[in-house]
C-alpha cells in the first residue's frame, strides 16, 4: 500500500462527501436555527459512542460562541440525568443510523417533559427521525474507511454542520470578540481583551515610592530592593511628580566629575511628567505605549484618576502574562 496514497484518498473521500452534504442542508436548518433562537431553555446535545464525542464538540464549540449548550450522555441520561432537561429546552441528537438504543431511549421521556427534538442523522427515515420535531439529514455515500464501517465520514459531516449551526447562531446573536474574550479569560484573546494593568502591576508595599526629598543614597536602596528598575516620585500626598530609572543613575555617576552625588535627591534627577499609565487602562494598550516610543520603554508608573501613584508596570510582567 501506498501511504501518501491512501491519505490522500481519505481526505477526498471527505471532501466530496463534505460537498454532498453541503447540498443536503435545506430548510430544516433555518427551522432550527430559528427553533433555538425563539426558545426560552438553553440547547442540549446528545449521542452515543463517535457521534457522542462529536455532541460534545459542538455543545463547546456552541458554549464558546454564546449559545448555552450542554452535552448529555444518552446512558446517564437513562439512569436519572434526564432531570436535567425542561420544557423549553431544544434537545439535539446525534446518531449516523438514528437507531441508536440508547439515545432512542431517552425519546418517550423527552417527549413528556416537553422539550423540542432534533435529530441529526445520516438515515432520513430513522426512527430517531421519524420521532423528531426537526429533522437534519446529513447525506453520505460512504464512510472513508477501507471496509466503510468506522465513522470517519459521518462524524465529519455532523462535526461541520455543528460548525455551521454554531456560526449561524453567533452571528445572530451579534457575538462580538469582547463576548468570546469573557468566555475564553485565559487565551490570548481574552487576555488581550480583559486583562487590565491593575492585575499586573506592582502594588501596595511592591510599588517603589520615593519623595522628592528623599536622598539619592535612599533612593538606590529602594531603587535595589525593589527590582523593577525604577522608583515613582511623589509628593506627601501622592501625587506622581517624576520617575528614577536605574539609566538616570548610570548618568548621574557617569556625569558626576567629582561632585559628591550623595547630596543630591530624587528631585535632582528624576525625569518630570514622565509618560504614565491609569490602573484601568488594558494591559495590551500600555504595551503599545511602551513600545512605540522611539527608545521603548521597560516600565511605566501606574496613575489613579487623582494622578497619585498606584503602581509600577514592567513590560516583562505583560509578556509574562502571555498577551503576546
Amino acid at each position: 500500500m501506498e501511504v501518501m496514497q491512501e491519505a490522500k484518498r481519505v481526505f477526498n473521500v471527505q471532501i466530496e462527501s463534505l460537498r454532498e452534504t453541503m447540498d443536503s442542508i435545506d430548510e430544516n436548518f433555518t427551522r432550527l436555527v430559528e427553533l433555538i433562537q425563539n426558545s426560552q431553555g438553553r440547547v442540549i446535545i446528545t449521542g452515543m459512542g463517535k457521534a457522542g464525542h462529536v455532541g460534545r464538540k459542538v455543545a463547546a464549540t456552541m458554549s464558546s460562541l454564546g449559545t448555552v449548550t450542554y452535552f448529555l450522555h444518552p446512558a446517564e441520561g437513562l439512569h436519572g440525568d434526564l432531570g436535567g432537561i425542561k420544557k423549553n429546552d431544544v434537545v439535539i441528537a446525534f446518531s449516523k443510523s438514528g437507531e441508536s438504543e440508547e439515545v432512542l431511549g431517552l425519546i418517550p421521556s423527552i417527549k413528556t417533559i416537553g422539550a423540542k427534538l432534533v435529530s441529526v442523522t445520516c438515515r432520513e427515515t430513522s426512527t430517531l427521525s421519524q420521532s423528531a420535531d426537526t429533522k437534519i439529514h446529513l447525506r453520505i455515500t460512504e464512510e472513508a474507511s477501507n471496509h466503510k464501517l468506522a465513522p470517519t465520514t459521518s462524524t465529519t459531516a455532523m462535526i461541520v454542520f455543528g460548525d455551521a449551526l454554531a456560526v449561524a447562531l453567533e452571528k445572530l446573536n451579534d457575538f462580538q470578540p469582547e463576548d468570546f474574550a469573557v468566555f475564553h479569560p485565559n487565551g490570548s484573546l481574552g487576555k488581550k481583551l480583559l486583562l487590565k494593568v491593575e492585575s499586573l502591576m506592582a502594588t501596595g508595599t511592591d510599588n517603589p515610592i520615593v519623595y522628592e526629598t528623599t536622598t539619592l543614597k535612599d533612593t538606590i536602596v529602594v531603587m535595589s530592593s525593589k527590582g523593577l528598575g525604577g522608583v515613582n516620585v511623589i509628593s506627601e500626598d501622592g501625587i506622581l511628580l517624576g520617575l528614577v530609572t536605574d539609566g538616570d543613575l548610570r548618568r548621574v555617576i557617569e556625569n558626576a566629575s567629582g561632585m559628591n552625588i550623595f547630596q543630591l535627591t530624587a528631585k535632582d534627577i528624576m525625569t518630570k511628567t514622565p509618560t504614565t499609565i491609569n490602573k484601568d487602562v488594558k494591559a495590551v494598550d500600555a504595551l503599545l505605549i511602551m513600545e512605540s516610543r522611539e527608545k521603548p520603554l521597560s516600565i511605566l508608573p501606574v496613575v489613579n484618576d487623582e494622578n497619585r501613584s498606584v503602581g509600577m508596570l514592567r513590560v516583562h510582567d505583560i509578556i509574562r502574562a502571555g498577551i503576546v
